[in-house]
């Protein structure tokens, strides 16, 4: 599944572009902070397989105040990596490549 082009960031890793994308309003869960934020990558000029990423902050948009930090593109490119590392193949086709990194997420409920 590809990224949506409107909103999504280009970024350069490592010599290879990609795009990325975090979601501008929060899902129910995210709103709340009971589940933390996510983002997504893929291959700029070849996409297939899309990098879905759970970090271990809230939402910067949350509705209940809770302080986050925000994905920074150091952020993005250190999980392309990481991702890369485990396996990610970002021009083959195929379903989403899960990378969580949510350890340490303390959920508002």
């Amino acid at each position: 599944m590809a990224l949506v082009g409107k909103g999504s960031r280009r970024i350069v890793v490592d010599g290879t572009v990609y795009r990325w994308r975090l979601r501008g309003r929060p899902t129910y869960y995210q709103g709340l902070a009971w589940s933390p934020c996510a983002f997504a990558a893929e291959h700029a000029n070849t996409p297939g397989t899309t990098l879905a990423v759970i970090n271990n902050q809230p939402h910067p948009s949350n509705w209940i105040g809770r302080e986050a930090e925000p994905v920074l593109p150091s952020g993005v490119a250190a999980a392309v990596r990481h991702a890369l590392r485990e396996g990610w193949t970002p021009t083959a086709p195929g379903s989403s490549f899960q990378l969580n990194q949510s350890n340490g997420f303390t959920s508002s409920s």
